[in-house]
C-alpha cells in the first residue's frame, strides 16, 4: 500500500457499472479536489445499473450521469495509466487487468475485495439492500485507506 494521499486514483471493476462508478463519486464527494479521480471497466457492455443509481442517490451522491468505459476507451481517449498514482482494482478481473497493463510502469495497484451485488436478490428491496451492502463495503475501505472525510465535502 502506498503512502500518503494520491494525486490521482483510478477506480477499476468488469464493467464500469456498479462498484467503479460508485467509489469514484464517493472519492470525489468525500475528498473534492484532493486528488484526480476516474474509474474504468475490464468492458464497457453495460450501463450504468439502476441499483448502483438508486443506493449512491441514498448518500446524496448522483451517478446517473455516469458513462461506463473500459480501460482500452480510455487509451482511445487520452488517458494514459502511467497518469495515475494509484490504481484501485475492485474485481479480481481488473485487478488482473491493471497489473498486466502497468507491469513496466510505476503505479501502485491495490485490491480491495468488493462484493458484486448484480444478480443477488429476489426482490426490489433484497437488491438494493445488496447495493447498499457494497456501498458501505467501498466507503469503509475508503475511509480506512484515505483518512476521514476532507470537512466541507461531507453533508
Amino acid at each position: 500500500m502506498g503512502a500518503g494521499f494520491p494525486q490521482s486514483v483510478l477506480f477499476c471493476c468488469d464493467h464500469n457499472a456498479v462498484r467503479s462508478p460508485m467509489a469514484e463519486a464517493l472519492m470525489k464527494q468525500y475528498y473534492g479536489q484532493r486528488a484526480y479521480v476516474q474509474s474504468a471497466g475490464v468492458h464497457s457492455d453495460l450501463e450504468i445499473d439502476g441499483f448502483a443509481i438508486a443506493a449512491s442517490a441514498e448518500i446524496g451522491i448522483e451517478l446517473s450521469r455516469h458513462r461506463s468505459r473500459s480501460f482500452e476507451e480510455m487509451a482511445q481517449w487520452g488517458d494514459d495509466l502511467s497518469g495515475f498514482d494509484l490504481i484501485v482494482a475492485l474485481s479480481p478481473a481488473s485487478q488482473r487487468a491493471a497489473l498486466e497493463m502497468t507491469r513496466y510502469a510505476h503505479i501502485d495497484v491495490e485490491y480491495w475485495p468488493i462484493m458484486d451485488p448484480s444478480g443477488l436478490g429476489e426482490t426490489r428491496e433484497a437488491k438494493l439492500s445488496a447495493y447498499r451492502q457494497t456501498r458501505d463495503q467501498i466507503r469503509s475501505r475508503m475511509i480506512a485507506r484515505f483518512g476521514p472525510p476532507t470537512e466541507d465535502q461531507t453533508r
